[in-house]
């Protein structure tokens, strides 16, 4: 599998925010959203085979594990890493992108299903099966660049009853959106959901690689 980077840091985003995690950046992704932050995975990346990314994983020294991308789903051998990562006892998280099938996803695994609003110019994209497929433990992340986006995604939860069957995540796309409207918006709308800020980004600067 080729894989852009594996790097020990904070976990920026999802439930487990603010938590050490050990994340594996997969290469690729066949979308191409309009705010995109990880361009760089597109192409950048090292074959490794499923025992030397394992390895890597246990050095971190770490319990938490988020694979990621790009989009991890088009990278062959994800669900044997995976089924290892279980094995030796990490809790696993996945984020992906809407667009891949995540019904053979173990469901010991929470899945962070980053679901791409019209401001993507992604949304078409989307294979809205998936929103049958999500558990209790699984989060559904909305991107928002504006009032546009909020009424979308507001539209989504409902018609897909998600407020009762998962995590709902609203985040400000980094720059675009102002956290403190979206904040209003949530209060003011009485929504129960999780105001998704991109902590690393705070924390260490939207320059850096690696964290």
């Amino acid at each position: 599998m080729k894989v852009c980077e594996i790097f020990t840091s904070i976990q920026g985003e999802s439930s487990y925010a603010g938590m050490p995690c050990t994340f594996i950046r997969m290469t690729g992704c066949n979308l191409r959203c309009a705010y995109c932050d990880t361009t760089y995975a597109y192409e950048e990346g090292t074959e490794l085979s499923v025992e030397e990314v394992l390895g890597q994983a246990e050095k971190g020294g770490i319990p938490l594990i988020e694979i990621t991308g790009g989009e991890p789903l088009l990278q062959g051998g994800v669900l044997d890493l995976i089924g290892r990562l279980l094995q030796k006892e990490f809790t696993v998280l996945i984020e992906t992108n809407g667009s891949q099938n995540i019904g053979e996803i173990d469901p010991r695994v929470r899945i962070i299903l980053d679901l791409k609003t019209p401001g993507s110019g992604m949304s078409e994209r989307m294979d809205l099966s998936n929103l049958s497929r999500i558990r209790r433990n699984d989060e559904v992340k909305f991107v928002l660049t504006g009032r546009t986006d909020y009424e979308w995604s507001k539209e989504i939860i409902h018609s897909h009853q998600l407020r009762d069957r998962c995590h709902i995540l609203l985040s400000p796309a980094y720059g675009i959106l102002p956290p403190e409207k979206l904040a209003q918006w949530i209060i003011e709308d009485r929504l129960p959901v999780r105001l998704n800020l991109q902590l690393h980004k705070y924390i260490f600067g939207t320059e850096r690689r690696g964290v």
